[in-house]
């Protein structure tokens, strides 16, 4: 028999436990990363226990009457192991819908986890949803992705670029310079769309701080030093993950990030088991599709992943 429980402080230790184990987890459901902006988003996680043990986890916040899995995350959606079945996840559906209901919850809205993210299939949660909660799919993003055992021949635009940045003897390197890659993005978010990053500075500074082995940032840079544009890595099990993508205008005109990515796809991260995941080409809840930003991507080998949002009433 299943019970299903809010999650609380004294659970973070076993929920961390249980994500490693997990057949879809990443470092992004880890209560070191989600409890970051912990003031901004009122968690409302759930815990699933059967014979006294951690059969699954919701990470989720709440707004209103509305629970999110989760506003703060890339994706959300529960988490399960290898021994979990479908019929399963059906009642813990069925069952946390009547707690949210009890809960004055009147409508979920769920980020499922991407297929290139799990460890083995776990689509079950997909089921569930249209079967049990009736979920209709809401809005749909595309991202570019391929495999690390199938690196494919670049296109001739992103090859001119490579040898245009060799000409111009930039650098690639690893790089722990986070203030000259966040001011480089605000930059060009500022100029843009009047907007700034996601995570402030600090904010990236402290999440860094707590998992250097997942998050790393690649820069490249002049040979006096000037920095042209970089990425900020997000390393999972399965996924390589680029977070965030931004180039100065000199870096821009010097073909910077088409040598960067040259050297972490090929040099660094190719080989490797699972994918290489440039992240979302998508703007306004996946209805415009910005064509420069996914050519880009494409031109490196990446194809189209998506990532949904479904909604259901209470």
């Amino acid at each position: 028999m299943i019970e299903i429980k809010q999650y609380n402080l004294d659970d973070a230790e076993k929920w961390n436990e249980f994500v490693t184990i997990s057949k879809q987890g990443t470092f992004l459901f880890n209560r070191n990363y989600m409890d970051y902006h912990a003031d901004r988003f009122a968690d409302c996680s759930f815990v699933v226990t059967e014979k006294g043990r951690i059969a699954a986890t919701l990470p989720a916040n709440r707004k209103g009457d509305t629970l999110y899995s989760h506003q703060g995350l890339t994706y959300g959606g529960l988490l399960t192991t290898e021994r979990m079945t479908a019929e399963k996840v059906c009642n813990i559906f069925s069952e946390l819908n009547i707690l949210l209901k009890e809960m004055g919850i009147k409508q979920v809205v769920y980020k499922d986890i991407p297929w290139i993210y799990h460890r083995i299939p776990a689509e079950e949660d997909l089921y569930a949803l249209t079967n049990i909660c009736h979920a209709q799919l809401v809005s749909r993003d595309i991202s570019s992705s391929f495999s690390l055992h199938d690196v494919r021949k670049f296109t001739e635009s992103r090859r001119s670029g490579i040898r245009k940045a060799a000409r111009n003897g930039i650098l690639v390197s690893e790089s722990q310079d986070l203030a000259a890659f966040w001011n480089i993005l605000n930059n060009n978010l500022t100029a843009k769309y009047d907007a700034r990053p996601v995570h402030s500075l600090a904010e990236l500074q402290l999440l860094m701080g707590r998992f250097p082995k997942e998050i790393k940032l690649y820069m490249a840079t002049t040979t006096d030093g000037e920095p042209l544009g970089g990425t900020l890595i997000y390393e999972t099990l399965n996924v390589v993950h680029t977070q965030y993508i931004s180039a100065s205008p000199n870096g821009k005109a010097m073909g910077a990030l088409d040598l960067l990515f040259d050297y972490i796809i090929n040099k660094v991260y190719k080989g490797r088991n699972g994918y290489f995941d440039f992240g979302k080409s998508t703007e306004s809840g996946g209805t415009v599709l910005n064509q420069q930003l996914i050519h880009q991507k494409e031109g490196f080998g990446g194809r189209g992943v998506c990532y949904d949002t479904y909604e259901w009433k209470i």
